[in-house]
């Protein structure tokens, strides 16, 4: 079953708590679809009066940031035996090659790496545990994290949100547009029929014997 499918079926505050939830794991450092929950659950409050694109919003900020700090947490005090207990978990999301592109990524741009990795799939999973590994100061993580969370989180919500809202609209005048092309495309074909079965008619018609 398709993720959006899926999402019909479920009740409004489970949503929230699914969307938090996979948002909170993936951000912890295991790699889920958390981007993919959030698009299709916006996409969803746009379609559905049940489930408010600001909750949801601040129910996936509030999973990014809760996640990340935990990471944060969890590498600091596990420190590289961690990553490489991940490496050998999941070696092709914790695999030598990322690990070292992401720790480059970290050293080079410090708090930044933090905040803009938020909106990189790879840099969002290895965010919050490498930035414990690598012992950054918990207040320049919490605001990269804070501001990263929320501006990812919210801003997919609300970008995703507004597309659906347009998207259905458009596809709504489409349906009346497309209907009023097919009645007319209908008519046009019908008088056309009929022309040519009147002229093959009368070219059917014998030509009377001259007297």
């Amino acid at each position: 079953m398709h993720v959006q499918e899926w999402l019909d079926t479920v009740p409004a505050v489970a949503i929230y708590a699914l969307v938090a939830g996979v948002i909170g794991l993936e951000s912890l450092g295991i790699p889920l679809p958390g981007e993919i929950v959030l698009v299709s659950a916006a996409l969803l409050s746009s379609q559905q009066g049940d489930v408010n694109p600001i909750i949801l919003g601040a129910c996936a900020s509030a999973g990014a940031v809760v996640g990340d700090s935990i990471g944060y947490a969890i590498g600091r005090k596990g420190g590289r035996p961690l990553l490489a207990w991940l490496g050998n978990k999941f070696p092709r999301h914790f695999g030598e090659a990322h690990v070292a592109t992401a720790e480059r990524s970290f050293e080079k741009w410090g708090m930044w790496a933090v905040f803009f990795g938020r909106f990189v799939a790879l840099l969002r999973i290895f965010a919050g545990p490498l930035a414990g590994v690598l012992h950054m100061p918990y207040w320049k993580f919490l605001i990269a994290n804070f501001l990263g969370g929320v501006i990812w989180a919210g801003g997919t919500t609300a970008v995703i949100y507004y597309i659906g809202v347009v998207a259905e609209d458009w596809l709504k005048r489409f349906s009346y547009y497309g209907l009023a092309a097919a009645v007319l495309i209908g008519l046009a074909s019908m008088l056309i029929v009929r022309r040519k079965a009147k002229k093959a008619a009368a070219e059917a018609q014998p030509v009377p014997a001259a007297e």
